[in-house]
């Protein structure tokens, strides 16, 4: 697994639309892992992969206080959401600012996994 470079704001790529994933092949499923290890290095808790300079929608996440929860989505969709909740948030391409930010309590998504399995 390779440590990928996290962009940082204000570059510009990071505004960059990303491209669904077509495939789910063993390009896909390398770059998930390295995803995943930049997350852990970088002490993370998600990732997106327009923030290591790949504009395709991947997201890794794990908030497991251990780090061994790890959930990947390929082409996520938001189905539904309910509810509000605000919270502490900060961003591994705004290193070291928190603000606190409005989301929805709960949200039902619809992606593939790594294997490109829809769940």
């Amino acid at each position: 697994m390779s440590i990928l470079t996290i962009l940082e704001f204000p570059d510009e790529r990071l505004r960059k639309k990303a491209a669904p994933v077509i495939e789910v092949d063993a390009k896909i499923k390398r770059l998930i892992d390295d995803m995943f290890e930049t997350m852990y290095r970088a002490k993370g808790v998600g990732l997106a992969a327009t923030q290591v300079n790949v504009h395709l929608r991947v997201i890794v996440i794990d908030v497991s206080e251990e780090k061994n929860a790890p959930l990947c989505f390929i082409n996520p969709e938001i189905i539904t959401a309910s509810g509000s909740k605000e919270a502490e948030e900060g961003c591994l391409s705004v290193p070291g600012f928190y603000e606190n930010v409005k989301r929805s309590e709960e949200i039902t998504v619809k992606a593939l996994n790594k294997n490109g399995q829809p769940f």
